[in-house]
């Protein structure tokens, strides 16, 4: 079995985020990196999206494609930023097109803190939210853990 090389991309509004809780949930392989549980892989990279709308999206997939990355994570913030990223769609859409990689939502698990913000704010009440989530969702005990 070949291994999975990822790329993670962040949203700049999190640029200064040293990634600690997505590198902590691969090592565990929870939250969407639970599709792992089983498979060689690694993280070969990581950068933000460049800001709104997203000017890096176009060109970073591309130099992780050069390095090997095969599947690109749309970081959690993207999902529980306020609002969720307005973009993603578009982003999803894009990088399989252009490049032919796979991008998954989402990397670590939802903290339970942005998880009853968005719950009592009905945030991720579109179907593509809330297909969006789902990899992250977990479990009461897993959120809280990553608060």
């Amino acid at each position: 079995m070949e291994k999975i090389k990822i790329g993670i991309i962040i949203c700049d509004r999190y640029h200064t985020c040293a990634g600690g809780k997505c590198f902590r949930s691969f090592a565990s392989r929870e939250g969407a990196f639970w599709a792992y549980k089983d498979q060689d892989a690694e993280i070969a990279a990581f950068t933000t999206c460049g800001g709104c709308p997203g000017g890096n999206i176009e060109y970073a997939p591309e130099e992780m494609k050069k390095n090997g990355v095969s599947h690109v994570h749309f970081a959690t913030g993207f999902l529980v930023g306020y609002p969720p990223c307005p973009y993603m769609d578009h982003f999803a859409k894009f990088i399989p097109e252009k490049y032919g990689m796979k991008v998954v939502f989402g990397t670590h698990p939802i903290p339970q803190k942005y998880y009853l913000t968005h719950k009592n704010l009905d945030t991720w009440n579109t179907p593509s939210l809330q297909d969006a989530i789902q990899q992250t969702l977990t479990d009461e005990t897993t959120r809280l853990n990553y608060d």
